[in-house]
């Protein structure tokens, strides 16, 4: 019977885990296109909805800039 042997044992030292977050960091494809493609829009999507609330508050005399110049 074969005695059973184990993989050696290799220590991870810091450089060797820098190393490897770098590794994975840059095999992300297309990460800042990615992030571009879901912030844009939605951050479109948040002003028409607060444009059209804001309309709709001002239509119903809920909230009512006033351009008041009292600072004369």
């Amino acid at each position: 019977m074969l005695p059973l042997s184990r993989p050696p044992f290799r220590n991870a030292t810091c450089l060797d885990v820098k190393i490897h977050f770098l590794i994975d960091s840059l095999q992300t494809p297309f990460g800042l296109l990615r992030v571009f493609s879901v912030v844009i829009p939605f951050l479109y999507v948040g002003t028409q909805i607060s444009k059209n609330f804001a309309a709709l508050l001002e239509e119903h005399d809920i909230f009512v800039p006033e351009d008041d110049d009292d600072d004369d």
